[in-house]
């Protein structure tokens, strides 16, 4: 009996494609998601929660594109290792704690990174074996508007159909045209999370958050760091007073800074990496390194996808043109994450697979584009959400501006973590808060106070009036807002 019902329920979800073709279509789906990063995964079990047969395609052997493997996780693992080393370090004599010099294990650091991961990914798996999302193992490429070929890694394929399909592809790392990215001495991020030893020198081309994250972890470890930035601030997509904080911090930190500098060129020579560039009057500059990190951006991934197949659109900059549901011109397809506009942040990718997910069962779903958290995860940590200072300029929107220092907190100067500050922009004439942005000790999980805040389009002075605990970092915020408010902090 089971036997006559498994072979009646193949012959009902399989037929041949196209008309007189031997390709299997191997099974029907209401949704067919391509990558399982943070926007994929999240996108399946949405839409699986919501009463869709889901299918996920991904061409590597663990699930949770680059963020779980080799990105957003990895990174924070070694932030976090390397961070309790520098503390043991530099301020464990400080709290009255004695011990014999600090040594690290760089092997034990990577293996448990690597633990990490494995754990990280091993959960995305249960999540869909729970969520009963079929997972195919291989390329996705596009044959049809509603069929996907999945060209799996022992040279067989299938072809599946789905009445709707999201691609979740994300980003690779960008470079410079004249950069050749050996994976040796001149890396990207992805080799930087799995060197086999603590440079020297560490050279690093760009100064945003992959850099300076990838940088603070290795200069805590001993390694001489040199930041080379096009820009003449540091982050340079954050609020100004951020930038210069951070800089000023790492810089007691003992990392080296090199703005408003132009690479020309960088040339490996056994060993060592040079690396020339001219400064802001035109000066060539040499640096020199162990180690060249090319962080630089990053770039989204659409190869193999076979878009020009189905006609989706894609702009100048690589990015699939979607509309404000995420639907590209092809009705039946949708995209999101770090292959369409907007910022590449693995929660962005997250909240629009949830968009995706509950606008095809029917739902109203929003999402605010200028509520989305940046976030720096070094020490300290930065973060930020709305508009910046110049933002504000550029559009002549007349605000205000109270800011409070970590230094003036309790919990801070118990903590020893005095370094940042919480500044609040708010109208001018309303007194709602149109931006917050942050430099100190957990600001990371603290800015989503701020988010909340904006959400529900609160004033300074309603954040003023909220009863926070003491002593915590929170409090900061208050102060920054009654700052903002009335221009009268309580413990400034």
């Amino acid at each position: 009996m089971y036997f006559c019902i498994s072979i009646c329920k193949i012959k009902k979800e399989t037929k041949l494609f196209p008309k007189n073709s031997k390709t299997i279509i191997h099974m029907k789906y209401d949704l067919i998601v391509i990558g399982s990063g943070p926007g994929g995964y999240i996108a399946a079990v949405r839409a699986s929660q919501l009463g869709k047969k889901v299918a996920l395609i991904e061409k590597y052997p663990t699930l949770g594109g680059t963020c779980l493997n080799v990105g957003c996780i990895p990174s924070k693992a070694l932030l976090d290792s390397s961070h309790h080393y520098y503390d043991a370090v530099h301020h464990f004599e400080a709290h009255g704690i004695s011990v014999e010099k600090p040594t690290f294990d760089f092997k034990k650091m990577l293996a448990r990174k690597a633990n990490v991961v494995e754990t990280t990914t091993s959960g995305i798996k249960y999540l869909m074996d729970k969520n009963n999302i079929e997972v195919y193992e291989g390329l996705g490429s596009f044959e049809d508007k509603t069929h996907v070929k999945v060209s799996k890694n022992d040279g067989t394929s299938v072809v599946i159909e789905g009445t709707n399909i999201i691609i979740a592809t994300g980003s690779k790392p960008s470079s410079l045209p004249f950069i050749k990215i050996d994976k040796e001495r001149v890396i990207t991020s992805t080799e930087a999370l799995k060197l086999k030893e603590v440079p020297k020198h560490l050279l690093v081309i760009g100064g945003g958050v992959i850099g300076l994250e990838l940088g603070s972890v290795y200069k805590r470890l001993g390694a001489d760091v040199t930041v080379i930035e096009y820009m003449d601030k540091i982050v340079p997509g954050m609020d100004a007073d951020v930038s210069k904080e951070l800089q000023k911090v790492f810089k007691k930190q003992g990392i080296k800074f090199a703005t408003s500098h132009k690479v020309t060129s960088v040339q490996k020579n056994g060993d060592t990496v040079v690396v020339k560039a001219t400064d802001k009057k035109d000066r060539e500059i040499e640096f020199n390194g162990d180690y060249c990190l090319v962080s630089v951006g990053r770039k989204p991934y659409t190869e193999g996808l076979g878009l020009e197949k189905v006609g989706v659109q894609v702009n100048e900059r690589g990015q699939i043109e979607t509309n404000n549901h995420l639907q590209t011109n092809v009705a039946s397809i949708y995209a999101i994450g770090d292959v369409v506009q907007g910022a590449m942040l693995a929660h962005k990718a997250e909240e629009e697979g949830v968009i995706v997910a509950e606008f095809l069962s029917g739902q109203k779903p929003h999402i605010d584009y200028n509520l989305i958290p940046g976030i720096v995860y070094t020490w300290p940590e930065a973060a930020a959400v709305g508009k910046t200072e110049q933002e504000l300029k550029d559009a002549n929107i007349a605000y205000k501006s109270g800011k409070f220092s970590m230094r003036a907190l309790g919990r801070s100067r118990a903590s020893g973590d005095i370094d940042g500050f919480v500044k609040v922009l708010a109208d001018k004439n309303t007194d709602e808060i149109l931006g917050v942005h942050m430099v100190g000790a957990r600001v990371a999980d603290l800015i989503m106070e701020a988010a909340v805040a904006m959400e529900f389009r609160a004033s300074a002075e309603d954040l003023a009036r909220i009863c926070h605990g003491h002593p915590t970092y929170s409090e900061a915020v208050k102060e920054a807002a009654k700052a903002a408010w009335d221009g009268m902090p309580l413990n400034a």
